[in-house]
C-alpha cells in the first residue's frame, strides 16, 4: 500500500501587501466610469466580439440570466444595458479566454497553487477537463467522465449509512440542476443538503415564515417604483445589486423617499448616474438616500424599537398613524407588542443605536405620513446572533403600518447569488417538507428520507468529527464561503472523497479530501445543445419570478458538461439504470425535468411555457393577505430582546464586507474604488477615535484576533484605514476575515454565521 502524503496547502495564500493607494471615497455610483470599467474588464477577459455579443443578450427576453445577483429583470428592460458593472464582470469572469487543463495541473501542484491569493487563483481561467487528485499525489491528473462517476458511485456504495454523504449547493445552479441534485440526494437516502442560504439569508426565511407564512419577500419589482418610502437596511446595493439602483431611481422620480440604515454610508445610495440614461450620465445624477442612519453594528433592534415607540406615541395623538383596520383583521400580538415597547426608554434606545434623535424623528415622520412602505435588507441584517429578531422587528413596522399585501409595500430580502432562492424552491433543503415528500412518492415513485439532514454548520461539524466521509459540492467555494476557515479546512480534509462541480479554480479545489474530483461545467452564458436541440434552464429572482435562460457562446471546451447532465449521469451510474426515475434521459432533455418540477414542487406550473419571455411569478400568500397557516390565522407581531455582546474593554465589533471588485468569494480585482481603496484587500476600516485610543495611526499594520470559548483565532496583517464608521465598530473584507468567525456561534434558529458582528481585538505589529 502506498503511503498517504500529508499535503501542505495554504488556507490564505502567501500573505503579501499589493501596494495600497488611498483616495477619497466616491460620491457617485455607476456613470461613465462604471461603463468604462465594465467594458475594460469584459474586453480583457472575453475579447471585443464576444463581449458585445453577450452583453447585449444578458437579461434580455430570449437571452441568458446574469450569473451574479438575483435582482429581477424589469418587464421592459433596456435593450443596450440591462446589466451592471459587476454583472459584466461576472460574465467576463466565466467566459474568459484563459483555460487550464491537464498540462497545467501536471506542472503545478496543489501545494504550489495554494500559495497564490484567491484573486490570483481566479485569474488562472476555466477548467476544461475532468481531473482527479489521488491520495498519494499532490498533482491533479485527467480522468474520463465515466471513471469519475464510477469513483463517486463506488465511494457512495461503500458508505455504511447514507447520512455519511453531504450534498452542498451554491446559488449559481439552475432550477433544473438543483432539482435533479436534490432528488438524487433523497433517492440515495439523505437530506444532508446544506446550501449557501444557510450562510446568508436563512435568517430571512425563518423570520418571514414565522411572521408572514412564507420564507420569501412579498414585493414585485414594480412595487418599488410606486413606494412612498423604501428602507434599505444592512445592504450595499451599489456594489452587491447595482441594477437595484435603477429601481430606487424610479421610486425617487415618482416622489418616493429612500432611507439608508447601515453603519457605512455606501456610495450607491449617495448618488447614482444611470448608464441606461444619457441625460443621467451627462447630468449630476440622482441623489438616492434622503436620510442615512449610521446605526451601530447589530443595534438595529434598538433602532427599530425606537421607531415603533415613536409611531405608537404619534398614533395615540392621531389614530391615523397606524393601520388599525388592518391590525384588527390580519395581525396577532398588538397589545403584547405595546406592553413590550413600554419597557424601553427612548433615550437608551437612541444611545444604543448611535443615531442622532433628530434623524430618527425625520424617519418616523415619513413613516407616519405614508403607508406604501417597502423594507429591503441583506446580509448586514441576516448574519448576527439575533438576526431573526432583527428581521422580525422590521416586519413589526410593516405590520403596524398595514404595509404588506398591497401594491407598493412589503418585504424585500435582497438575495445574493442568482438562483439561491430557486434552489430552495425546487427542493434544496436540509429539513423535511412533508408535502414535497408525499408528491415525490406519488410522482417519482420512491420513498424520500424522513429525518432532518445537516445544514452548513452541522455539515462542517460532521466532517470534522469524521461522521461524514463524502462531500459533493454543486458549485461555490465552500471553504472560503464558510466561517472558521481553519476548522472548516480540517473538516474537509477528513473526508475520503470530495467532489467539486465548478467552472474555475478556487481554494476549495486545493484543500480537499483524500481523493478529490474536479468536474468542469458550463457557464450561464454558454450554449447547451443536446442531440441537436438547444436546451434552456430556468432561475427564480429575489421577487419570486421564474424565467428562462439560454446561453449563446461556444462552451469553453468539448470536454465539459452541463450541471444537469453531470448529475443525471452520476445518478445513472450509481443506480445502474435501476431506479424509478429515468436519470439518463433527464440529463438529455431538460423539459422532462421541468415536467417533474411541475408535478412535485408547489407553485410551479407549465414551467417550460410560462417561463418564456420574462417568466411568471410563483404564488405568494402575503400578496393575498392570506395568513391561514399561522397561529390564529393571522400575521404575527414579535417580541424581541435587545442583543447583549458583553464586549471586553479592548474589544471592538467587526463586520465583514465585500469590495466593489468582488462577488461573493470571487475576486475580480483589487480595487474598492467607491470606498477609496485601490490595489489592496488586506485593510481594516476603523473609527479615528478608536485608532487614537489604541495608539494606531493611518497605515499601521495590525493582526486581528477573535476569542470565543477560549479559542483564539487570528487574521494576520491588515493595514489600518481611518473611515466614517461608528465608534466601536470596524469593517474588513471577506473571505480574508472569515477565519475569525467561530463555527459554533451563529444566529438563533437559522444557524447563519455571525459574520457581521464578530468580537475582535487589534494587535499592532508594525
Amino acid at each position: 500500500m502506498q503511503k498517504e502524503l500529508k499535503r501542505r496547502v495554504s488556507l490564505t495564500g502567501d500573505i503579501e501587501f499589493t501596494g495600497l493607494e488611498i483616495k477619497e471615497p466616491m460620491q457617485t455610483a455607476a456613470g461613465f466610469l462604471g461603463v468604462k470599467e465594465a467594458l475594460r474588464h469584459s474586453f480583457k477577459e472575453m475579447g471585443i466580439v464576444n463581449s458585445m455579443r453577450s452583453l447585449l443578450e444578458m437579461n434580455q427576453e430570449d437571452g441568458f440570466r446574469c450569473p451574479s445577483c438575483a435582482w429581477p429583470v424589469p418587464e421592459h428592460p433596456s435593450k443596450i444595458a440591462e446589466y451592471c458593472e459587476n454583472g459584466a464582470k461576472a460574465l467576463a469572469d466565466e467566459a474568459t479566454r484563459e483555460h487550464i487543463g491537464a498540462d497545467f495541473f501536471k506542472e503545478h501542484s496543489v501545494e504550489e497553487l495554494s500559495r497564490l491569493s484567491d484573486f490570483q487563483l481566479n485569474k488562472l481561467g476555466r477548467v476544461i477537463e475532468p481531473m482527479v487528485l489521488k491520495p498519494d499525489s499532490v498533482h491533479y491528473e485527467p480522468i474520463t467522465w465515466q471513471d469519475a462517476f464510477e469513483v463517486i458511485s463506488d465511494e457512495l456504495h461503500q458508505l455504511k449509512d447514507p447520512n455519511e454523504a453531504i450534498f452542498y449547493t451554491s446559488g449559481r445552479s439552475s432550477n433544473e440542476a438543483a432539482y435533479l441534485y436534490g432528488m438524487f440526494a433523497r433517492a440515495f437516502g439523505t437530506n444532508n443538503m446544506p446550501d449557501c442560504s444557510n450562510m446568508c439569508h436563512e435568517s430571512s426565511g425563518v423570520a418571514l415564515s414565522e411572521t408572514l407564512g412564507i420564507g420569501k419577500g412579498s414585493v414585485k419589482l414594480d412595487d418599488l417604483y410606486g413606494a412612498e418610502v423604501i428602507l434599505v437596511v444592512g445592504q450595499n446595493p451599489g456594489t452587491n445589486h447595482p441594477r437595484m439602483l435603477s429601481a430606487l431611481e424610479k421610486c425617487k422620480k415618482n416622489g418616493g423617499k429612500i432611507i439608508s440604515i447601515n453603519p457605512l454610508a455606501e456610495t450607491g445610495l449617495v448618488n447614482f448616474k444611470n448608464p441606461q440614461s444619457i441625460s443621467s450620465m451627462l447630468g449630476n445624477g440622482e441623489p438616492l438616500a434622503d436620510i442615512h442612519l449610521p446605526v451601530k453594528i447589530n443595534e438595529d433592534v434598538a433602532l427599530a424599537k425606537l421607531i415603533l415607540k415613536k409611531l405608537v406615541a404619534l398614533d395615540a395623538k392621531n389614530s391615523n398613524v397606524l393601520d388599525h383596520e388592518f391590525i384588527v383583521e390580519y395581525v396577532d400580538g398588538y397589545d403584547d407588542l405595546l406592553k413590550d415597547l413600554d419597557q424601553y426608554d427612548a433615550e437608551i434606545l437612541q444611545q444604543r443605536s448611535g443615531v442622532y434623535m433628530h434623524k430618527i424623528d425625520k424617519v418616523v415622520e415619513l413613516l407616519a405620513e405614508n403607508s406604501k412602505i417597502v423594507i429591503c435588507w441583506a446580509m448586514g441584517i441576516t448574519q448576527h446572533k439575533n438576526a431573526v429578531d432583527c428581521i422580525k422587528e422590521y416586519v413589526n413596522i410593516l405590520l403596524l403600518k398595514g404595509a404588506v399585501g398591497k401594491p407598493f409595500a412589503g418585504t424585500c430580502p435582497v438575495r445574493g447569488h442568482s438562483n439561491v432562492q430557486g434552489d430552495r424552491s425546487v427542493g434544496i433543503m436540509h429539513f423535511v417538507n412533508k408535502g414535497l415528500n408525499e408528491r415525490i412518492q406519488k410522482h417519482l415513485n420512491f420513498d424520500p428520507p424522513t429525518e432532518k439532514g445537516y445544514d452548513t454548520v452541522e455539515a462542517i461539524e460532521a466532517m470534522h468529527e469524521k461522521k461524514a466521509k463524502v462531500f459533493v459540492c454543486l458549485g461555490g467555494n465552500f471553504l472560503m464561503a464558510a466561517s472558521d476557515t481553519k476548522y472548516t479546512a480540517e473538516a474537509i480534509q477528513n473526508c475520503d472523497l470530495t467532489v467539486q462541480i465548478s467552472t474555475k479554480l478556487n481554494r476549495s479545489h486545493l484543500v480537499t479530501g483524500k481523493t478529490a474530483l474536479l468536474l468542469p461545467t458550463f457557464g450561464r452564458s454558454e450554449k447547451d445543445e443536446k442531440n441537436g436541440e438547444l436546451q434552456f434552464l430556468t432561475m427564480e429572482s429575489s421577487t419570486g419570478k421564474v424565467r428562462q435562460s439560454k446561453g449563446l457562446l461556444k462552451p469553453a471546451s468539448e470536454h465539459i458538461k452541463s450541471e444537469p447532465e453531470i448529475i443525471s449521469l452520476l445518478a445513472h451510474t450509481y443506480f445502474r439504470g435501476n431506479h424509478s426515475m429515468h436519470w439518463y434521459e433527464l440529463g438529455q432533455d431538460y423539459s422532462l425535468i421541468r415536467k417533474l418540477i411541475d408535478k412535485t414542487v408547489k407553485g410551479f406550473e407549465n414551467t417550460s411555457e410560462q417561463s418564456k419571455g420574462f417568466g411568471y411569478y410563483l404564488p405568494n400568500n402575503v400578496r393575498n393577505r392570506d395568513f391561514r397557516m399561522l397561529p390564529n390565522g393571522m400575521a404575527q407581531l414579535s417580541i424581541t430582546p435587545l442583543p447583549e455582546h458583553q464586549l471586553k474593554p479592548d474589544e471592538l465589533l467587526l463586520m465583514t464586507i465585500r469590495s466593489h471588485d468582488q462577488f461573493n468569494t470571487t475576486i475580480y480585482g483589487l480595487n474598492d474604488r467607491y470606498r477609496g481603496i485601490h490595489n489592496e484587500r488586506r485593510v481594516v476600516f476603523m473609527n479615528s477615535a478608536d485608532m487614537a485610543e489604541k495608539g494606531l495611526v493611518k497605515l499601521d499594520v495590525v493582526n486581528l484576533h477573535s476569542n470565543y470559548d477560549g479559542i483564539q483565532r487570528t487574521a494576520e496583517k491588515f493595514i489600518v484605514v481611518p473611515y466614517e464608521i461608528p465608534k466601536g465598530n470596524m469593517a474588513a473584507y471577506f473571505p480574508e476575515t472569515n477565519m475569525l468567525v467561530p463555527h459554533n456561534h451563529f444566529a438563533d434558529k437559522s444557524q447563519t454565521p455571525i459574520s457581521k458582528s464578530i468580537k475582535v481585538t487589534v494587535e499592532k505589529v508594525s
